[in-house]
């Protein structure tokens, strides 16, 4: 069944979402974050029918997030890679994995830890700073837009569980 495209509203989480929103797509994006690069990589690690990676991997191909490559082992088969577009979800994916890794626990644990290569230390939380690195709550987090009725202000109220008007 088609679903409805997002690309034209005029918010940038439902346009986002029309381009990688699909889970499959965003798990065959994680693939190739962590190496993946040929059709056989991402369909064994993904247990997914051929037809869905396929048009999977050609959405991802159209939006600019994957791109093909020639091989560097002269297979006849081109590679995919992630574009630059594709390299700045990264954030969007560790931030999934840590939420994942607390809200949606496995029994077995998680199944991969974030890392940084250079010190071996594990990635620390994710989180909306300031412009001098400052981690920043979310009730100071201030959504504004202007809607039908001119600017609207709001802020994120964790406590409310929503968003609440200023």
């Amino acid at each position: 069944m088609k679903q409805t495209s997002f690309a034209e509203m005029r918010c940038s989480v439902a346009r986002a979402l029309d381009q990688v929103g699909s889970w499959w797509s965003l798990l065959i994006i994680r693939d190739a974050m962590m190496g993946a690069r040929r059709f056989k990589d991402f369909e064994s690690s993904l247990g997914i029918a051929k037809n869905t990676l396929t048009n999977r991997l050609k959405e991802l191909l159209d939006n600019g997030i994957l791109k093909q490559v020639e091989p560097e082992n002269g297979s006849k088969y081109l590679d995919y890679e992630l574009t630059e577009k594709g390299r700045d979800l990264a954030p969007i994916i560790m931030t999934l994995a840590q939420w994942g890794d607390k809200w949606s626990v496995h029994e077995d644990g998680p199944s991969f830890e974030l890392r940084n290569k250079r010190s071996d230390e594990e990635i620390s939380r994710l989180w909306p700073r300031d412009h001098d690195g400052t981690a920043i709550d979310l009730a100071d987090v201030m959504l504004s837009r202007e809607g039908r009725n001119g600017q609207e202000t709001r802020t994120i109220a964790p406590e409310a569980g929503g968003l609440n008007d200023d």
